[in-house]
């Protein structure tokens, strides 16, 4: 039995190494909001609306939800849950004050370095809930030799009655594509905790997420 000791002892030190050596990148965060968002009270219900949220920026998620927006999906329903806002069900949906839109793109680095800069804006426009302020965010992501993924989630908050957008965030990441990090569940766990970190956050202003 001694004689397996150092075998394991060094299996347990390799994974322990490879788990220091997985590349967790930052993540860059802009949100928007009203004052509304800070003032939900605990068990306010939402409900989460199965068209992916497509981008005004004119990368758009698709119009069919697919198995990974599913992982971002309850990802980010986890943080809604952490904030206190609870899923309506059953007839409750018809009421719920808040619609919740969820959308995500995964494109290549080099397809989307190609792009404009990334805007980020309330209520469909690049500005303060399209009031014509200029508070449009353009974020470039980092990259290096490697094949990345640029990572965007986007997630809005409307009242559901009106369709007025209460708080609206996008979180984006490059990510080595073939980095345990990359896989759907892990990218969609990290952009999402980091997206409503100190929620609601600061509106209008840009945050890296470590």
């Amino acid at each position: 039995m001694m004689r397996h000791l150092p075998a394991v002892l060094l299996g347990t030190a390799a994974l322990a190494l490879a788990a220091c050596a997985t590349p967790v990148p930052p993540v860059e965060v802009t949100r928007f909001h009203s004052e509304a968002a800070a003032g939900w009270a605990p068990g306010t219900r939402y409900v989460v609306d199965e068209v992916p949220l497509a981008d005004t920026t004119g990368m758009t998620s698709g119009i069919q939800p697919s198995l990974e927006w599913e992982s971002y999906r309850t990802a980010v329903e986890r943080q809604l849950g952490l904030q206190g806002l609870v899923p309506a069900e059953g007839a409750a949906t018809s009421t719920a004050p808040l619609k919740v839109r969820i959308g995500f793109e995964r494109a290549d680095r080099g397809v989307a370095a190609k792009r404009s800069p990334v805007s980020v804006g309330v209520g469909g426009s690049t500005g303060s809930y399209g009031s014509g302020v200029g508070l449009g965010v353009g974020i470039n992501l980092g990259g290096g030799p490697r094949e990345m993924d640029n990572l965007r989630l986007s997630v809005r908050i409307d009242d559901a009655a009106t369709g007025q957008a209460l708080w609206e965030g996008r979180a984006l990441a490059a990510i080595p594509v073939k980095a345990p990090a990359a896989q759907p569940s892990l990218a969609a766990a990290k952009l999402s905790e980091a997206l409503f970190k100190d929620f609601p956050g600061e509106s209008g202003r840009t945050i890296t997420v470590p």
